[in-house]
């Protein structure tokens, strides 16, 4: 049996009617992305803006660290001068230990690995499973001063409005 492209070979229309037919770009809807907002709407995205952006100076720079980080890291810094070593374990301030922590608006330490240290964090912000983390191995989760003036700025604006 012979296939389709064999068969037409030889018929100039191939099977398209007359030759008048399939001529130009009104046959295939038009040229390039004509009609993207008509009749080929279902072959692109949609047109115009959507979402929402909220301005830079409205949004906080947070740089986060993990608590598995600190734990490994934690000889060393106390080594570098950058921690404390405590009687029991190390104390550390997050926003020394962040890359560029001192210029963020906020320094979070989140929960991610293990801690077998007993460490006593100091940063802005810390996410539940950290705080847990921490007090399982025996070491504290501690706000920072600018964490507080943080949250005392937003109960003024609260009771502002």
């Amino acid at each position: 049996m012979t296939n389709k492209k064999k068969r037409q070979r030889g018929s100039r229309t191939h099977g398209g009617g007359s030759h008048k037919n399939r001529r130009g770009a009104g046959h295939r809807g038009g040229r390039g992305a004509a009609g993207r907002d008509k009749h080929e709407f279902h072959n692109y995205e949609p047109l115009g803006k959507h979402g929402f952006t909220r301005p830079d100076k409205v949004k906080d720079d947070v740089v986060t660290v993990d608590v598995q980080k600190l734990d490994e890291d934690a000889a060393l810094l106390a080594a570098e001068g950058v921690a404390e070593e405590t009687d029991g374990g190390y104390a550390i301030d997050a926003r020394d230990v962040a890359e560029d922590g001192h210029d963020a608006d906020a320094v979070k330490v989140l929960g991610s690995g293990q801690v077998r240290n007993e460490l006593d964090v100091v940063a802005d912000a810390f996410s539940a499973s950290a705080r847990e983390k921490l007090a399982e191995a025996g070491g504290s989760a501690a706000l920072s001063e600018r964490a507080e003036e943080i949250e005392e700025d937003t109960d003024d604006e609260t009771d502002e409005e």
